[in-house]
């Protein structure tokens, strides 16, 4: 049974957005003026704390299973629920996240998500999905450490949606591993999901924003799985056992 987690007040929320609000321009303007004289270790050590502290503005508990510190190359190949996974996400390790072209213009998380690397993909164009699966296999090939969401929007946070495999060519094409993450949004109390993050449907970005600093105890849950190989599997072959595996990781943990 999923119920809406208890609310705090309006007063209390509306400090939490406030809060969150000028972490955000904070963070624009460390990327804007200080990331220039960082070296790549240092800027992504800020953008792991910057992340712990906006979650935590944001009222909600970071929870991380398995092994998050894994060295590149690699891709993380995770569910996606919420516009917080990425800086969910970012809270438990640093990565390049492959994201939609879309988070490109909103205000000031946009600039954010450039600043820290993000690599924009149009969804609609095939050329354009081309270009990017070859940027991520040059990264790869680097050492670097990337994030895809290969259902290619949010879910409602209980069922996954089907993975599209087109970016795990990538990684194909590279040699390197993947590690499947499992993603949720828990009730603190009750230990069921909360779906009070989710951006899915008819929901709006400042509606799911307001659902969540409204929400009274809210852990977001990462899992992190094994390393996985593409072990001579074509990629959408490869898809579908990630998501089973995926499917898997974000059951709760059997009672000892």
């Amino acid at each position: 049974m999923h119920t809406r987690p208890p609310r705090v007040s309006i007063w209390r929320a509306v400090w939490r957005l406030l809060r969150a609000c000028t972490h955000i321009v904070a963070g624009l303007l460390t990327v804007l003026l200080r990331f220039p004289r960082l070296s790549p270790e240092q800027r992504e050590i800020r953008v792991q704390v910057w992340s712990r502290e906006m979650i935590a503005r944001l009222g909600i508990r970071l929870e991380v299973q398995g092994d998050a510190t894994l060295p590149g190359p690699l891709l993380l190949v995770s569910n996606h629920i919420s516009w917080l996974d990425i800086t969910s996400l970012h809270a438990a390790r640093f990565c390049r996240f492959v994201s939609k072209a879309d988070v490109k213009a909103w205000p000031l998380i946009g600039a954010l998500a450039s600043g820290v690397g993000t690599l924009f993909i149009e969804r609609e164009s095939r050329r354009d999905a081309m270009r990017v699966v070859h940027h991520m296999a040059d990264s790869l090939r680097a050492g670097d450490v990337l994030a895809v969401f290969p259902e290619g929007t949010t879910g409602e946070g209980v069922e996954l949606l089907p993975f599209h495999a087109n970016l795990l060519q990538a990684a194909i094409a590279a040699d390197a591993p993947v590690q499947p993450v499992a993603l949720q949004f828990i009730d603190t109390h009750s230990g069921d999901r909360s779906l009070a993050p989710c951006y899915v449907g008819d929901d709006t970005l400042v509606g799911s924003v307001w659902r969540t600093v409204r929400a009274r105890g809210i852990t977001v849950r990462i899992v992190f799985g094994e390393l996985q190989r593409a072990e001579g599997r074509e990629r959408r072959a490869w898809a579908a056992g990630l998501r089973e595996t995926i499917v898997q990781l974000r059951q709760p943990p059997a009672p000892r």
